[in-house]
């Protein structure tokens, strides 16, 4: 989900952990997701005083980091919470932690909540892991869309009041237009621009999660675009849609940065190959953080973002509570905290985090309202209206593992 930086882990740390403990549980019949329920709001917030929550999320992010430490911390501790947060390499080392205490039996584990999406929801929902049905007692999920289809669904899989929504997401590449006089407007173009310009391009390599959406995006961009691709996955699909992607792929790579012979391990690597200069483009799921970067001189002053005419993938991350947590009442006090239009407007200050509100401002307060219009705006990233026109939807989870793994087969050791 940085941004929405969700991340997701090696393949063989997947099968070595979660994976492996997914299967003990699809053996002994998963447990349904527990429920958590209490009879008032009041009670919540009574319970939760004196309470501390473990949020569990990427701590690779500056940014993130520094906001929850600044804002949502002290915030908390308003509410009587203590607040810590727990920075993982990868969501997937939070899941581990949940499915392994789930196997043990752990009534008052060591996770509290977690910023997740994607396929580790997925995982994780399958096999019992969130507490559900307890964010339709949020008071400030009112101030959503329920009918947003980002907050209905994260990668396919339905949320159905195991997960709360914390931020909004669209997939932006980023280029040095004093290096690149004529963009591309379409992915395809930017591949041909690519192999016009060798080693002036690359992508970080799946599993890292810009590098996954990327090759979904191109999955889309080959198959004339994401209406031809179905959500749910289908082998028969995989097998029609995917050989198109993999050669185009493999064509590309010769003239990727270091003639592809390698790639960034993870999007932090490509960032800083773009900010040294080697390549001419870099890619995530955060675009307002590129104001920042380029206002504290990381990146080059002339980087813009690349409008691409077919859209790009949007999502949302969440926050949910593990059914092994011991303080829910305090973890639900900061799901909706993290939900109040105060916190949205902090997060999605590019100065400060530079997240997306998953608020509907149309059911805002006027003085809620003005805590959104009053932000500053970017010279660099355009407004979220117009990064997410023509947004493609993502695809279901069990695309992703799929996709990643074909890449490494013929793409990566392919060549």
């Amino acid at each position: 989900m940085r941004r929405f930086g969700i991340r997701r882990i090696r393949f063989g740390t997947f099968i070595a952990g979660a994976a492996a403990a997914l299967l003990v549980l699809s053996a002994c019949s998963a447990p349904a997701p527990a429920q958590q329920s209490f009879a008032s709001w009041d009670q919540v917030v009574a319970d939760a005083k004196g309470q501390t929550v473990r949020l569990w999320m990427y701590g690779g992010d500056e940014q993130g980091n520094a906001y929850v430490d600044k804002d949502l911390i002290p915030a908390a501790a308003t509410l009587g919470v203590t607040l810590q947060r727990v920075p993982v390499a990868d969501t997937r080392d939070a899941l581990n932690r949940v499915l392994t205490e789930i196997q043990a039996g752990t009534r008052d584990g060591t996770v509290d909540l977690v910023w997740v999406n994607g396929d580790n929801f997925g995982t994780g929902k399958q096999a019992g892991a969130w507490s559900c049905g307890w964010t339709s007692q949020l008071p400030n999920m009112l101030l959503t869309n329920s009918s947003d289809p980002l907050l209905g669904n994260d990668f396919g899989t339905p949320v159905q009041g195991c997960e709360a929504p914390w931020s909004k997401a669209q997939f932006t590449i980023a280029y040095n237009s004093a290096t690149v006089t004529d963009p591309p407007h379409t992915l395809a173009g930017l591949l041909d621009w690519a192999q016009q310009h060798p080693g002036r391009f690359t992508y970080p390599a799946p599993p890292d999660f810009t590098g996954s959406v990327f090759i979904r995006e191109g999955l889309d961009s080959v198959s004339g675009g994401d209406k031809n691709v179905p959500l749910r996955f289908d082998q028969k699909a995989f097998d029609r849609l995917t050989p198109a992607l993999y050669s185009r792929l493999k064509e590309l790579a010769p003239s990727l940065w270091r003639q592809g012979k390698t790639y960034p391990k993870t999007s932090a690597e490509l960032n800083t190959l773009y900010a040294g200069g080697q390549v001419d483009f870099t890619m995530t799921y955060g675009p307002a953080e590129l104001t920042k970067l380029v206002a504290d001189g990381t990146y080059p002053a002339a980087t813009k973002v690349l409008t691409l005419n077919e859209g790009t993938v949007g999502n949302a991350s969440f926050l949910a509570i593990p059914s092994t947590s011991g303080h829910k009442a305090a973890a639900m006090a900061v799901a909706n905290l993290a939900l109040s239009p105060e916190q949205q407007a902090a997060k999605a200050d590019p100065r400060v985090w530079g997240q997306y509100t998953v608020l509907d401002t149309a059911r805002l307060d006027p003085a809620q309202r003005a805590l959104f219009e009053q932000l500053p705006q970017s010279a660099v990233v355009p407004s979220y209206d117009v990064l997410s026109r023509n947004a493609n939807p993502e695809l279901s989870a069990a695309w992703v593992p799929a996709l990643d793994d074909a890449w490494r087969r013929l793409v990566l050791a392919g060549r």
